[in-house]
């Protein structure tokens, strides 16, 4: 058997193990933490502007920012401090700057959200992917299983299920057969409200 090379920081990573899991599990740990550190490394310059500008907007500094910026501003524009007020009552500077910032801002949450939406996108396609790998090996064990049970004389059980598990399922038959019982149960819905 062929002994992987691990760099010195794997094997230090390797000693610090958690006994109750075990080694594939981690393994597994280790390679999604490494795949999402990848994928942030691979963002340009305008995703991490737009993600760093998402991240503290989404933070209570920021109310609290905002929430200081138009005591501020309403104070200073009342006159009370010797200023003379710059943006008086209904302070219409004010909603300007506040409605620009919410175009920009509500942009950079769009920004942010397509790219996650497109990881989440590729993540559920590599699980389909994994799904139907696993379906099939499965498939192809529980045959091999039937073969071996056949050549040792056993006799399958008049109720198993072991041939319709033994059958190979297409995604497409079954997205079908959720489509078609969603539709059967939209037309009863229909029914009853009529």
């Amino acid at each position: 058997m062929q002994q992987s090379q691990k760099n010195p920081k794997e094997q230090d990573d390797q000693g610090n193990n958690n006994p109750a899991l075990s080694k594939v599990i981690e393994k597994n740990i280790r390679t999604i933490i490494h795949l999402r550190t990848k994928a942030t490394r691979e963002r340009n310059i305008q995703d991490r502007m737009a993600d760093a500008v998402t991240s503290f907007s989404g933070r209570m500094v920021f109310v609290y920012v905002h929430i200081l910026w138009f005591g501020i501003w309403i104070l200073l524009n009342t006159g009370w401090f010797g200023v003379r007020g710059f943006d008086p009552f209904p302070y219409g500077l004010l909603t300007m700057v506040v409605s620009l910032e919410a175009i920009f801002l509500s942009t950079f949450v769009l920004i942010s959200q397509n790219r996650l939406s497109e990881e989440t996108e590729r993540r559920a396609d590599l699980a389909l992917h994994i799904g139907l790998l696993t379906e099939h090996e499965l498939t192809r064990v529980l045959q091999m299983l039937d073969v071996i049970q056949e050549k040792m004389g056993i006799v399958d059980h008049e109720n198993s299920d072991l041939a319709d598990l033994e059958m190979e399922t297409k995604p497409e038959d079954v997205l079908a057969e959720i489509h078609r019982l969603q539709a059967i149960e939209a037309e009863k819905r229909q029914a009853s409200y009529e």
